[in-house]
Order: C-alpha cells, then sequence, then structure tokens
C-alpha cells in the first residue's frame, strides 16, 4: 500500500510540474484593452451611443421584473388574501401538519389563477400580442400590462372609500388625486397590500368565532366532569372537522374568497 501511495503521489507531482509548459502552449487571443482570455476573442468597447446604453438598461431592468416575478405574483393579486386565509383555517381546526403547507399553498395559486384569469387574458392580449407582433414598443407594453393590475388593486380597495390611498397619498406628502389615474403605481401597491392583509385578517376572525365556541365548550364540559388533565384539544378537533365537513367548509370557504374579489 506504501508503494501505491508513493506512485500516485509521484504521479501527481509530476502533472504539477508540467502543468506550467502546458499553460504555456494554450493558444490565447489579446484584445483591444489587453486582456488575455484562452481560446477566447472578446473585444470590449465602450457604447458608440446612448441608445446602446438604454437598450442594456432595458435588459437590466427586464432581468429585474423576471427575478421580482414571484413577488408580483404575491403582493399584486388575490394570492395574498387567499393564503392568509388558508393558514388561518388550518390554525382554526388545530390541524399541525394536515393539510400540508405546499398543498395550501397550490390551492392558493390555483385559485389565484383562477381569480386572476380575465385579468391576466387582457393583459396578454392588450399588451403581449400586440408587443409580439411588433405594434407597439417596450414602453407601450409596460403601460398597457400596468393598467388591468392597477385597476383590479383599485377596485378591491373601492369598499371602505380608498383609505389606504389616502393614507400612502399623505405619507408621500402628494396632493390629493383628483382620478384614478393620478395615483401613483408605488403608491397604490402598498396601499393594495395593506388593505388585502386586513381583509383577511377580518375574514380570518370570522373563520374563529365558531371553532373557539367548540373550544370553550369542550374546556367546560372537560372541566365539570373533573378531567383537567386532558387536553381539550384532543376531544374539540374531532368536533371540529366534523362540523367543518358537514358544512361543506371548503367549498363555503371557496365559494365566499371567490366572492369577495367581484
Amino acid at each position: 500500500m506504501k508503494t501505491l501511495y508513493r506512485a500516485v503521489l509521484i504521479f501527481f507531482l509530476g502533472m504539477v510540474c508540467q502543468a506550467p509548459e502546458i499553460s504555456a502552449q494554450t493558444p490565447t487571443f489579446r484584445t483591444q484593452e489587453g486582456l488575455n482570455l484562452p481560446l477566447v476573442d472578446v473585444q470590449v468597447r465602450p457604447p458608440n451611443s446612448n441608445q446602446e446604453v438604454a437598450l442594456s438598461v432595458q435588459i437590466l431592468l427586464l432581468l429585474t421584473l423576471i427575478a421580482l416575478s414571484p413577488s408580483i405574483l404575491v403582493l399584486m393579486t388575490s394570492f395574498l388574501r387567499v393564503s392568509i386565509v388558508m393558514d388561518f383555517i388550518k390554525r382554526a381546526l388545530a390541524l399541525q401538519q394536515v393539510p400540508p403547507n405546499q398543498v395550501l399553498m397550490g390551492v392558493s395559486l390555483f385559485l389565484t389563477l383562477f381569480i386572476m384569469w380575465p385579468v391576466f387574458s387582457e393583459i396578454y392580449n392588450q399588451a403581449f400580442v400586440p408587443f409580439s407582433e411588433g405594434q407597439i414598443n417596450l414602453q407601450e407594453m409596460y403601460n398597457r400590462a400596468e393598467g388591468p393590475l392597477r385597476l383590479f388593486m383599485f377596485r378591491q380597495m373601492s369598499g371602505n372609500r380608498h383609505q389606504e390611498i389616502q393614507l400612502f397619498m399623505r405619507l408621500s406628502n402628494l396632493p390629493r388625486p383628483e382620478n384614478f389615474s393620478q395615483v401613483p403605481t408605488y403608491v397604490l401597491i402598498p396601499a393594495f397590500v395593506l388593505h388585502e392583509m386586513t381583509v383577511a385578517f377580518k375574514m380570518g376572525i370570522l373563520i374563529f368565532i365558531p371553532f373557539i365556541i367548540i373550544d370553550m365548550v369542550v374546556s367546560s364540559a372537560l372541566m365539570a366532569m373533573g378531567m383537567i388533565m386532558l387536553p381539550p384539544v384532543m376531544i374539540s378537533t374531532p368536533f371540529k372537522l366534523m362540523l367543518f365537513v358537514l358544512v361543506d367548509g371548503w367549498g363555503l370557504l371557496t365559494q365566499q374568497l371567490v366572492r369577495s374579489f367581484l
């Protein structure tokens, strides 16, 4: 074994000693700025005009938009409200592992696609199709794609007289807008997020009330029977599940979630 290790060590030492000779024989190309890159001819030059710089910035912004697409899906669609309500129903039923969080997120995602499908279809027909056919440029495509999303967010906040928009307009020291088009997008998005979280928590409170009543009844019954050491959750959870299944909880929850966006 020592002889084998010695032979392997000698072999690797020989390879290391011969490495400079091999690298010295590797063909290289010299660029205008003096960069030596093996087997690659790279030409680095400054931009000839401002149009090239603008194109590079547009490509950078497009890549940034693609990287932020999950955040856009979460914060600018119905996903935020649906996912929070789904998590509330799981906590109200006192379930720890069933259904898994991945399942709830999948259900929230497809419910979001169902609710947002008219908006996505409008964006596709009015923005992407003309842009792919060369009828409009990138800036106009962005403006057309932004419009349906802005209208969706604005409609969801119409029930409380757009209090969230008024709040962020005051925080931004902006004058009172005369119409919807004068509300900046950077004001509309945080206002929509705040509104969706408020609505989702209100729905979560209404979901918790009947299950809290079941917990109180079971806890009072156990204390009356002197079974203080028995956790009430072990007794109340089956009753919660039976109540949820008997009233078709998933169907009612989905129906009310979809109707809340109409």
